[in-house]
């Protein structure tokens, strides 16, 4: 009887045992999760905490930003980080894929149209810019953008300013732009400076 009691109080002891490491085991790995968590980017090496810390820095600022890596990397994870973590948080968050619009609708989808601009515009349309007003668009694959385009976009950054397809008055744009491209624009424009040196 006596053993049985011993037996008893040794297996109970073990469970409780058991019972106290799985709970410090969970609580230890969301204490881990919770260190190298930001926002929905986890990681533990010391260059994505260096991100973490640009990203922080990037977001206190209206400033653009560029953002560069390989095709899914997570480059939109990180235009959304620097928007969640900017003043322009509770303001949209709007994201594009550049490449994904055919040349021919990607003005109207960024600026937007006034009916009768052309043949399918049956009504006034709102662009991105519109939609994004107060917080963030997210353009993706910027380099996919025809070069007219690009100009039109250079005049929105530095003036603040776009046009509608149809219309002759400027809107005001109150838009924080992240773009991104998988390309390595500095390789590339380095590649055209040497070949434009290099030219008979």
């Amino acid at each position: 009887l006596e053993f049985r009691r011993v037996l008893f109080r040794s297996t109970l002891r073990k469970a409780r045992e058991r019972d106290a490491l799985r709970r410090e085991n969970r609580e230890l790995r969301a204490a881990l999760t919770r260190e190298n968590r930001f926002d929905a980017l986890v990681a533990r090496s010391a260059p994505m905490k260096g991100l973490f810390a640009t990203i922080s820095r990037a977001a206190a600022y209206k400033t653009t930003v560029l953002i560069n890596g390989e095709t899914g990397v997570g480059k939109e994870l990180v235009a959304r980080s620097i928007h969640t973590r900017s003043p322009r948080a509770a303001r949209p968050f709007v994201a594009i894929n550049c490449g994904a619009i055919p040349d021919n609708l990607i003005e109207s989808e960024l600026f937007g149209h006034k009916k009768g601009a052309f043949t399918d515009a049956s009504s006034d349309k709102r662009g991105l810019f519109e939609e994004a007003e107060g917080g963030t668009l997210f353009l993706d694959e910027i380099t996919d953008l025809p070069m007219p385009l690009q100009v039109k976009l250079l005049r929105v950054l530095q003036e603040g300013t776009f046009r509608r397809l149809g219309e002759t008055g400027d809107r005001r744009a109150d838009v924080r732009v992240v773009a991104a491209s998988a390309k390595d624009l500095e390789k590339e424009r380095s590649e055209e400076h040497t070949s434009e040196l290099q030219s008979p």
